[in-house]
């Protein structure tokens, strides 16, 4: 068994101007970095890839060490969300409706085949991937997932949470894809 006491980093500084008593950046590398390491994710677990988050949530992984220790289950109160497991068609208006009561800035992540493709389940009853209802932003592949590949993806949406224009949310391009899954 491993003994060794995992090393602490610090979220990095932005780029900026750095002197003797201050440190000046840009507001918008300043909110990107404050988002990135403080997403609030809301999990909707339905099937085995819930397991595997939960194993994620524990003290093995521990994701909150990238600023996610706190999972919301208000959709009001998160800024992530999590689809993992198979989404039947009946359940496609609920995570539509989950996804609509988020506030803005929102981030979807797709975890496992179920989510993504609809996995094994090729019927009738079991939704296609959930990108025919919301925009998602990262897919996680699996069955189930690992909890390293769950972090990965974690990873890749605090990058774009840390790397976003405050302004990109209220462009055109963003409100025709709104529209294009017929989002107010």
């Amino acid at each position: 068994m491993d003994t060794r006491v995992p090393e602490i980093k610090m979220a990095e500084a932005p780029d900026g101007l750095e002197g003797a008593g201050f440190f000046a950046t840009s507001m918008e590398k300043v909110v990107g970095m404050a988002r990135a390491n403080s997403l609030w994710p809301l999990p909707f677990a339905t099937s085995c890839c819930g397991i595997e988050f939960m194993a994620t949530m524990g003290s093995r992984y521990d994701i909150s060490r990238f600023g996610s220790e706190r999972p919301s289950f208000s959709p009001r109160q998160a800024d992530l969300l999590m689809v993992m497991g198979t989404i039947a068609k009946k359940m496609a208006p609920i995570v539509k409706q989950v996804y609509e009561q988020m506030a803005e800035p929102r981030w979807v992540l797709a975890m496992g085949a179920c989510a993504s493709s609809g996995g094994i389940f090729d019927t009738y009853s079991v939704l296609q991937g959930i990108d025919r209802i919301i925009p998602v932003d990262v897919y996680v592949p699996g069955c189930p997932p690992r909890p390293e590949q769950v972090i990965d993806g974690l990873m890749r949406i605090q990058d774009l949470a840390r790397n976003e224009s405050i302004r990109r949310r209220n462009s055109p391009e963003y409100q025709a894809l709104l529209t294009s899954y017929n989002i107010k």
